[in-house]
């Protein structure tokens, strides 16, 4: 048996079976030269079935003519065995016939020798993508039943209660083991980075999460920095240097301000998703890329389209799987766990006591806008903890910065919606308590967890103020 190519879950593996070592090279050649380097081979079809038991491809490639078990007798065990496995036909023999038995049988596809190289990489890449599109159906559909993620711990950076979270997790955890780019969109501080690493711990890649920002780089840095360069390329190029693609193989390379780069950059990136290479500066050979690509914008790249600022073609390239993160105002439910641990991380890296802070700031930060999200609220509280002397945190350097005030007085719904109105009359106690509850249910998106949390009382407080209404 002849073994080459990568472990279990670093990407979808293809898997070539044959007699002949001179086809499984020549095959593997031309995979790899298309960018799909994840290949192995095995020699002895025997093998199959006890290779199969401990990992599974994402595509099998197999002779029809092979010594000990004909491949049209495996293919039958194939697809009782391992249904979701596509498999590819592969014989000398140009016969109708036994091209209409392999499909009934199960193959995804047909393939006479000599094999076209064109031909047979697309049927590959077809292949996979069937696969592919299988798994995530899978994972889908698994996460719907549980209600949440399988691995939440690759979540465990990012502090999240809401439902609208938990759902891009599960989709996340779907799309992560697919070869396919992945576009991530939000406003400024919601945490794209964070999901994007996130994708790169579920995908089981071996190789590094590389960051590359795009925003202000014109398309010759940014391709050297990219693609690298060979020697002589330019005036200074004195040394060859291989670029962030190269240092992110096996791996996953994020494209950061994807909607700030250039067209001229755009048409580069195009080609290194559509054909799966690229072109070092100053070379004519291209090189494969190895590299999962993720890529977030906080722009609306529709709008950039129709501005002429943005390709087309690329947006349809980038958004197979597409990702959105909700800005912080439209999870307020989060704060107060937010507010606990940047509260206890800036405590922790300014050596000092974790402060308490008043009950009321997470309704008070609840009604601010967060133009600048996740990573403004962090901001907030590292500069109160860094001048807090000693006791409770205050209020007052809260209100400052943001310019809101506490919501003393609640929206209610029996008025429409608008302000109570002192002037008309005071309500009693009971109407105003039953007005912050409604307001805060209303806040949370009905969850009494963070409901209570925004009174600034228990969960069991709130249920039997709710059971006496």
């Amino acid at each position: 048996m002849s073994i080459q190519g990568n472990k279990k879950g670093e990407g979808d593996l293809i898997l070539l079976v044959d007699d002949e070592p001179s086809i499984l090279f020549g095959s593997s050649v031309m995979l790899r030269q298309a960018g799909l380097g994840r290949v192995r081979t095995l020699d002895d079809i025997r093998q199959l079935l006890p290779l199969l038991a401990e990992e599974e491809p994402g595509v099998i490639v197999l002779d029809l003519q092979m010594p000990h078990i004909s491949g049209k007798e495996m293919l039958g065990e194939l697809s009782c065995g391992f249904p979701a496995i596509p498999v590819i036909i592969v014989t000398a023999a140009n016969e109708l016939d036994t091209a209409i038995d392999c499909m009934k049988l199960g193959a995804f596809d047909y393939i006479v020798k000599p094999v076209d190289a064109t031909r047979f990489v697309t049927s590959v890449r077809k292949a996979l993508d069937r696969n592919t599109m299988q798994r995530e159906i899978e994972s889908l559909r698994e996460s719907l039943l549980t209600g949440k993620p399988a691995n939440e711990e690759a979540f465990s950076g990012i502090k999240t209660r809401s439902p609208r979270m938990k759902a891009i997790f599960s989709y996340l955890e779907a799309v992560a083991p697919t070869e396919q780019p992945v576009l991530i969109t939000g406003e400024t501080g919601v945490g794209k980075e964070l999901i994007a690493r996130a994708l790169h711990e579920l995908s089981g890649r071996r190789g590094p999460f590389v960051p590359v920002n795009s925003a202000g780089v014109d398309d010759h840095v940014f391709s050297d920095t990219l693609f690298g360069h060979k020697k002589g390329a330019f005036t200074g190029a004195d040394h060859a240097r291989d670029g962030m693609i190269v240092r992110a193989a096996g791996g996953t390379l994020f494209l950061d301000e994807i909607g700030e780069m250039s067209l001229p950059t755009q048409v580069k990136l195009l080609r290194l998703l559509q054909e799966g290479e690229y072109y070092p500066l100053g070379s004519d050979v291209a090189a494969a890329n190895q590299a999962r690509v993720v890529v977030a914008t906080n722009r609306d790249l529709a709008a950039a389209i129709s501005e002429g600022s943005f390709r087309r073609d690329l947006y349809y390239r980038l958004c197979a799987h597409q990702v959105h993160i909700p800005p912080l105002r439209e999870r307020c439910e989060d704060i107060p766990l937010l507010l606990d641990t940047f509260v206890e991380e800036a405590a922790r890296t300014l050596h000092k006591e974790v402060p308490e802070y008043p009950y009321e700031l997470a309704s008070l930060l609840a009604g601010y806008h967060f133009p600048g999200n996740i990573r403004e609220l962090r901001a907030m509280v590292f500069d109160v903890v860094t001048r807090h002397q000693r006791g409770r945190l205050s209020l007052a350097p809260f209100r400052d910065v943001t310019g809101v005030g506490l919501p003393a007085l609640a929206p209610c719904a029996d008025d429409g919606g608008g302000w109570l109105n002192l002037a008309a009359g005071f309500p009693t106690l009971a109407q105003l308590t039953q007005c912050l509850i409604e307001a805060a249910l209303k806040r949370s998106g009905g969850n009494q967890r963070a409901a209570a949390e925004l009174l600034g009382i228990s969960r069991q407080a709130l249920n039997q103020r709710i059971s006496k209404k």
